[in-house]
Formats: C-alpha cells, sequence, structure tokens
C-alpha cells in the first residue's frame, strides 16, 4: 500500500517535470495562451511560466541576472543586445512580424488615415512609451513621416506596454496606435474596421520584426529550447498568422 502511495505521489509530482518562465513582449498577449497550450501537446512535462511587460523593461531585468529562460521580444533590438553581451545562448531569429493600428471606441472618420489625429479637438492619443516598447517606436515613428508628429505629440497619453494602449484607446483616450494583433482577440470583437480602427500604412514605419532567444540564466536548456524551437516551427507559425502577424515560412 506505501508502495502504491508512494508510487502516485512521484506520478503527480513529475506531471510537470519541470518549469521553464518566458518573458513574453506584451502585443504576444493575446496568442500565448494558445501557443503555450499547443507547446503543451508534444511536450506535457513541461510548464510554461509567461510574465508579460514591455521588451526593454524586460531587457534591463534581464541585465540584471531576473530569472527568465525564454525572450520574445517585440522587436530585435532587444534580443541582439542581450546575445552580443552574452546574456542569450541562442542568436535572435524570427519569429514574427508585427502591424501598428489605430483604435478608438468612438466612430471615427477613419477615411483620413493616420491623418486623423490631427483632427479631433483636444484629442488625447494613447501611444505606447517609445523608449521601453517597440509599438511605440512605430508609433512615433510613423507620425513623423506623415508630418504629423509635431502637431500631436504634446496630446500623447504614454503607456507602458503595447497592451496597456488598447486600454487607454478605448477608455482614457480619444484614440490610441495598438498591435493589430489585439484586435484578434474575441474581446475586441465589439470594434469594427473602419469605424472604430484601421491598420496603419505599413510604409510609415520599419517593420516590426520580433525575435526570440534562450537566455544564458536558464536551468532548464533542454526545455527552454524545445520552446524556442516550437516557437520558430509551423504549427506556432499557423498561430501566430491567426492573430494578424505575418510569418516567414522556411522550406
Amino acid at each position: 500500500m506505501k508502495k502504491i502511495i508512494l508510487a502516485l505521489a512521484l506520478l503527480a509530482s513529475s506531471m510537470f517535470a519541470n518549469t521553464i518562465t518566458v518573458a513574453v513582449a506584451a502585443n504576444v498577449s493575446y496568442a500565448i495562451n494558445e501557443l503555450v497550450a499547443e507547446f503543451n501537446k508534444t511536450n506535457p512535462d513541461t510548464k510554461v511560466q509567461v510574465t508579460l511587460g514591455s521588451s526593454g523593461k524586460f531587457t534591463a531585468q534581464i541585465e540584471s541576472g531576473a530569472p527568465f529562460d525564454v525572450f520574445m521580444s517585440a522587436d530585435m533590438k532587444f534580443p541582439k543586445a542581450l546575445f552580443e553581451k552574452g546574456l542569450a545562448t541562442t542568436e535572435p531569429a524570427l519569429y514574427a512580424q508585427g502591424s501598428l493600428a489605430m483604435l478608438s471606441s468612438k466612430e471615427l472618420d477613419f477615411s483620413k488615415g493616420i491623418n486623423l489625429v490631427t483632427d479631433i479637438n483636444s484629442a488625447k492619443i494613447a501611444v505606447a512609451n517609445p523608449k521601453t516598447a517597440p509599438y511605440g517606436t512605430a508609433a512615433v515613428e510613423a507620425m513623423k513621416n506623415a508630418n504629423v508628429l509635431d502637431k500631436v505629440e504634446s496630446k500623447f497619453v504614454y503607456a507602458e506596454s503595447i497592451s496597456q494602449a488598447v486600454t487607454y484607446a478605448t477608455t482614457a483616450a480619444d484614440v490610441g496606435f495598438i498591435a493589430k494583433s489585439s484586435l484578434y482577440d474575441e474581446k475586441m470583437s465589439q470594434y469594427k474596421e473602419n469605424v472604430n480602427w484601421i491598420s496603419v500604412d505599413p510604409s510609415l514605419y520599419t517593420a516590426i520584426d520580433q525575435g526570440i532567444v534562450v537566455l544564458k540564466n536558464t536551468k532548464e536548456e533542454a526545455s527552454a529550447k524545445a520552446f524556442y524551437d516550437f516557437i520558430l516551427g509551423e504549427k506556432a507559425k499557423e498561430i501566430f498568422i491567426k492573430f494578424g502577424y505575418l510569418v516567414k515560412w522556411v522550406n
């Protein structure tokens, strides 16, 4: 009897043989649960613990020794910097390419495109902090290239991450620049294209290439590498496409 109890206890403790902690850029928050669920179909013994936030803040935390195993950034710059400092064991690999959108809870004249931001009286414009959030950098670049930045910069309401920019865009601000991926979440179905949101002209900003690395501090290197490989694989690409990302297929 004691042997049976011991065997059951060992079985329960081994349901998750190991745990990896993944620092995930906020724009991926809408897809990450489905990605983890798909990963666990082939890696049932690995628990994936997700922490969401801005890529810049994650980079600073990793440089200070934060115990993350994998970093999914919203750009290539931050993971490249970590790799060059010897804090990542894999070179940054592109897992998806993101897109910008403009969102409002109000019905606005989105036919004006990005120029809409200059037409709203006393507007508040939600933008993710460009110092730490790559999507914020892209939003500022788009407005600069559209020659509207100087006219509206004083109206910015800065969000700490791109997911917070979504909240601000639908509450505290009149319009906001967000990750297009957020619009594929079921909770966002009430917002209609050309009524509440539009895609930002991609020619106005540098392509948002998003990179992943395995971090040097990992104590679960095999599991971390397995998750890294999964994110770069075909099953993950199908999920990213479902959430509005662009991906590169490898033949």
